[in-house]
């Protein structure tokens, strides 16, 4: 067991644990935010996507240990109200069916835009080929994310 310190969504954590925790395990478990979805465990499905220093990573894959002093943002820390430009698309959109994997595919499609503002349909699907919505609602998730492009520009 070791002590580490964890930035996520802008507070402090001290955590006692194994460094090859999975940081997934880490946010539900210790840390309470069960916005962060399990999914398949392998890192290939994005419904455990986080930020690390706003680049996406699939938390189920990175061990705790790992993460340092890297900034860690989950769902939770997108916007205390839903007012993020990729959230709000999400509602316009009716993105949601079931809902499972929506907190991975926005945190995927958030790091995204912040790299390509401007993306093209084809950008879209290749940065968003990595998670998958068992609903299959990718029409939408491609409609809400070309809106948050718009509405951001």
């Amino acid at each position: 067991m070791a002590g580490m310190n964890l930035l996520v969504n802008s507070k402090k954590y001290e955590i006692d644990g194994a460094p090859e925790t999975p940081l997934l395990w880490v946010l539900r478990d210790t840390i309470g935010l069960t916005g962060t979805k399990f999914g398949c465990g392998m890192g290939l499905c994005g419904a455990c996507t986080v930020h690390l220093d706003g680049d996406a990573a699939r938390s189920c894959q990175t061990p705790v240990g790992s993460v340092g002093a890297k900034k860690i943002t989950t769902i939770e820390g997108l916007s205390t109200d839903r007012s993020h430009p990729v959230q709000k698309a999400w509602i316009a959109e009716q993105v949601p069916q079931c809902g499972y994997c929506q907190s991975g595919q926005i945190m995927q499609a958030v790091a995204f835009l912040t790299k390509n503002p401007h993306p093209t349909r084809d950008e879209i699907d290749q940065a968003m080929s990595g998670n998958i919505c068992r609903c299959g609602t990718y029409q939408r998730i491609r409609r809400a994310i070309q809106q948050a492009a718009t509405d951001a520009a």
